[in-house]
């Protein structure tokens, strides 16, 4: 079965000549404006490129989130809202649930058989994580493996591409090193991913002018009202030299100005950026218009997002056909995989 996009006219079926891209999300906040212009525009045009696979990557929250599981499906179920609202269309991509594929955990027991625990424990975010993350227990075993659960990700519905971060580029690293270590001992069964070096998002700074995150309480969710985000956007920080009307502020490190600058129209950026710079106008009145703009800006994907939201089954029915689309991609993988091992005859 292929879905529509119900605001689409025709139905658009995956090309499936197309290369292989695959990139998930975790499912432990609501997405917000950083998510936007930081991932969600590269995601709607990989989806016009490549044959893309967009999980929601729920087993990886809970190498995390073990000791409180009880908001990882509403946070589930809101960001496949969001992914489809903000573009994302599942007639042209798989987009499906983790948990709904068990034959991850199966061959990420697979690879763990494979890999020494050396590479696991030089992977760069995991002693990171360690040292940064101080309100959660990571001392699991779940958290230590999680880069082979993201390989097996990858490897499972034979990947050719995965969109990174430069700062991400260790994991697909290790997956490739993974890869290759279980076909030098099994057979040439697993697609070496190759990484596609993500288009820098614009950094959207938080309401307190650090980066936007929901764990520093600072972030336009994509999901709020109109009122919300007007009440967070009057009471952000603005230049901290500007403390009277009357003196010149610097645009250039105004975290207003710089989400301005992502939404407004070029020639009310401009007006604004030499106005704030002689001390012609007030932090306040740049706020409002902020607020019309951002406001106007999110309009249509809110719109998209209540219509959608009216039908309470609707992501679920997302995910239930993203399994069973990706389930014979896994399957033919998996069947190879467990040939090779001698888990089955053949």
């Amino acid at each position: 079965m292929i879905l529509t996009d119900p605001f689409q006219t025709e139905e658009i079926v995956p090309h499936m000549t197309k290369k292989r891209v695959l990139t998930g999300y975790r499912p432990t906040g609501r997405l917000t404006l950083g998510h936007w212009f930081g991932n969600l525009m590269n995601m709607r045009e990989l989806q016009e490129a490549y044959e893309a696979f967009y999980f929601v990557a729920d087993w990886h929250a809970l190498t995390s989130d073990w000791a409180d599981t009880s908001s990882v499906r509403k946070f589930t179920e809101e960001m496949v809202l969001d992914w489809v609202a903000a573009g994302i269309d599942p007639a042209k991509a798989t987009v499906y649930r983790q948990s709904d594929v068990p034959e991850v955990a199966e061959l990420t027991m697979y690879l763990a058989m494979a890999t020494p625990m050396a590479w696991l424990e030089r992977v760069p975010s995991y002693k990171e994580q360690r040292e940064q993350i101080t309100d959660k227990d990571l001392s699991n075993a779940g958290f230590f493996m999680y880069p082979l659960m993201m390989a097996a990700d990858i490897l499972l519905v034979r990947g050719d591409v995965v969109p990174v971060g430069e700062d991400q580029l260790p994991h697909l690293e290790l997956t490739r090193e993974i890869t290759r270590r279980f076909n030098n001992t099994y057979g040439d069964l697993l697609t070496e991913p190759a990484a596609i070096i993500a288009k820098q998002g614009a950094r959207v700074p938080g309401t307190d002018g650090r980066k936007m995150s929901k764990s520093y309480g600072n972030a336009i969710y994509l999901s709020d009202t109109a009122d919300e985000t007007s009440k967070k956007v009057m009471s952000m920080v603005t230049d901290p030299a500007r403390k009277l009307k009357t003196d010149p502020g610097d645009p250039d490190i105004c975290p207003l100005h710089q989400i301005h600058k992502l939404v407004g129209r070029p020639e009310d950026v401009a007006e604004f950026d030499r106005c704030c710079r002689v001390a012609e106008c007030g932090c306040v009145a740049h706020k409002r218009k902020l607020v019309e703009d951002l406001n106007d800006y999110l309009a249509s994907f809110r719109q998209r997002r209540l219509e959608l939201a009216a039908s309470p089954d609707y992501a679920w029915e997302v995910l239930a056909d993203g399994a069973e689309r990706v389930s014979p991609v896994v399957d033919d993988l998996m069947s190879d995989v467990r040939r090779a091992l001698h888990i089955t005859a053949g």
